[in-house]
């Protein structure tokens, strides 16, 4: 399978050993195994590579970056940045509306 040409929707995943196994037994091909040590620079160099409209990352990566990088996360529409639980099963839950407003940018409200 060739790869995307920069900007045209590349997906990468970062994540502990657990986590880059299973995305790479489903096919993935850009995956890159992180510890807590390596995770802010995997991050930060999957963000700036301009290849990526989809970062995966772990949670564990999460808690892994500065509070500007996490920031840019919750931000960035291009590439688009997902946490998904890590092994431990450990998650922190978006809700619809704040995900809503990352990547959509309106506001969701129920009629009164």
């Amino acid at each position: 399978m060739p790869e995307a040409p920069p900007g045209d929707g590349g997906t990468v995943v970062l994540g502990e050993r657990e986590l880059a196994i299973g995305f790479r037994l489903i096919g993935m091909k850009d995956v890159v195994e992180v510890t807590p040590e390596t995770a802010s620079h995997e991050f930060q160099k999957a963000m700036n590579d301009g290849r990526h409209s989809l970062v995966v990352a772990s949670q564990s990566v999460r808690k892994s970056l500065t509070d500007g990088q996490r920031n840019a996360a919750e931000s960035s529409l291009s590439p688009l940045v997902v946490f998904v639980p890590g092994p431990t099963g450990e998650y922190e839950v978006e809700s619809v509306e704040a995900l809503a407003k990352r990547v959509l940018g309106v506001t969701l409200a129920m009629p009164k």
